[in-house]
């Protein structure tokens, strides 16, 4: 690791940044996220417990369970989410 000491004299011109309105800013390159992008997100470990689990059999169709495992570590967590967000919704 390269713990070369770099320098604070930035290029940006903050003062012309700090004056332009949100109108003025090019967001060309960073899209607005649609919910077909949302339906796609993954779910990361690492999010604190925000419940007790629960230890539960469920029956599903083989099919979803193996796309679910397929998606590797964490699975489980992006399942419990996923219901979470239904329940929510449907509340």
């Amino acid at each position: 690791m390269n713990n070369k000491f770099t320098s604070s004299n930035s290029q940006t011109d903050w003062e012309r940044l700090d004056k332009m309105t949100d109108e003025e800013i090019d967001f060309s390159d960073c899209p607005e996220i649609t919910p077909e992008m949302l339906d796609k997100a993954v779910v990361r470990r690492g999010f604190p417990n925000s419940q007790i689990k629960t230890e539960v059999t469920l029956s599903i169709d083989s099919d979803v369970w193996e796309w679910f495992q397929s998606q590797g570590r964490g699975y489980q967590t992006q399942i419990n989410y996923l219901l979470r967000s239904y329940m929510e919704s449907h509340q």
